[in-house]
């Protein structure tokens, strides 16, 4: 199976995130997705020196759930907050301490930080023990971090073995 398909959470990703981003009812778009899906990881199977081990796969759909509302509703805080402080935002960067250790966690966590609107992951630390994000708008930094700690982090600890 590894050398048909070298990463299939990878494949499976790639096919939810080609389909989301592109027409969903559309036959030709799922099919090119699967293929997308299929040779992207194959043909970078070399760079990867480690495999992507999850430990459940209903976890990772609810957390993709998640993350589809939270990337609806800070689309809704953010357009708010454009419209009704008229420019007069407090941009903030949060240094974020981690507890996730594996890379592919990590780079989930950041992903989704940066997919959210709002907020961009910046950088990891080299000891891979903080995220530096950048928040649009916040009064209060503490609280960004403890939503990123219990919002997202909580639940990759449940999806990757750390």
């Amino acid at each position: 199976m590894s050398r048909v398909l070298p990463h299939p959470v990878t494949s499976v990703m790639l096919l939810i995130t080609w389909v989301t981003i592109t027409d969903p009812l559309s036959p030709g778009h799922w099919l090119l997705g699967l293929v997308v899906a299929w040779a992207l990881p194959f043909a970078t199977r070399g760079l990867f020196d480690q495999r992507i081990r999850v430990r459940s796969v209903p976890r990772i759909l609810a957390y993709v759930a998640l993350v589809a509302f939270d990337v609806f509703a800070s689309n809704l805080r953010v357009t708010w907050l454009i419209l009704s402080r008229g420019g007069r935002q407090s941009p903030v960067l949060v240094k974020v301490p981690l507890t996730l250790r594996d890379p592919f966690a990590i780079t989930a966590l950041a992903s989704t930080i940066s997919y959210t609107p709002g907020t961009v992951s910046v950088d990891v630390s080299e000891d891979r023990t903080h995220l530096l994000v950048h928040v649009f708008h916040t009064d209060d930094p503490a609280s960004v971090v403890a939503g990123i700690k219990s919002r997202y982090e909580r639940r990759l600890l449940e999806i990757f073995p750390c």
